[in-house]
């Protein structure tokens, strides 16, 4: 697999590199929390942003790379935890997302990049990069659970993941129900104890 590339625009932790990185994805996220993403452009974004429409394409390359950016800017709030316990670090996991998405900021930039899937290719593959990569690198919770023998060899950890983050979008898009630690707990109870009995193997 090709080494994977630092966040574009992240190169430099501060200075002028760091706040033209800022400038570039709060513009991202008022179009896409406004439900824009058809109207995106490189040009649209760097005036936005105050910025040159060539910072914008040498930095990220397209619209594209700049959403992608953005997503990953935003979970990285969400921590990976490594409690030694698969329930617990699936709760831990749950707790961290809930939290991101309390905030009216994140919720939009959810709910327009959902939105704009429907109509736009590549909002889909955009938004299918992101989750696939995200999940894979969460998976390492169950990774660690197998190497302990807490589920057994074979366990898909990806599948895990989507086991136990799925819920939490089915309420947060289509049900609106309570998203509280609850929820948290109960969900991740439920994924543990289907890993561990072989479920997804």
């Amino acid at each position: 697999m090709a080494q994977q590339r630092p966040a574009h625009g992240s190169v430099r932790p501060g200075g002028r590199t760091a706040r033209t990185r800022q400038a570039v994805l709060d513009a991202a996220l008022a179009e896409l929390g406004a439900g824009e993403f058809g109207r995106l452009s490189v040009e649209r974004l760097a005036a936005r942003a105050g910025v040159h429409a060539t910072t914008v394409r040498r930095r990220w390359g397209s619209v594209q790379g700049v959403v992608l950016d953005l997503f990953a800017s935003v979970v990285e709030e969400v921590t990976v935890p490594d409690t030694g316990e698969l329930r617990e670090d699936l709760r831990i996991l749950l707790d961290g997302i809930l939290a991101l998405y309390a905030t009216p900021r994140n919720r939009n930039l959810l709910t327009g990049m959902i939105a704009a899937v429907v109509e736009h290719p590549d909002a889909s593959r955009v938004m299918g990069r992101f989750f696939t990569d995200r999940t894979r690198h969460v998976a390492v919770i169950v990774e660690r659970a197998a190497a302990r023998g807490e589920v057994p060899a074979g366990t898909d950890a990806a599948q895990v993941i989507e086991a136990v983050s799925a819920p939490v979008y089915y309420r947060l898009l289509v049900t609106h129900q309570p998203l509280d630690p609850a929820f948290a707990r109960r969900t991740a109870d439920v994924a543990a104890r289907a890993a561990r009995a072989g479920a997804f193997t």
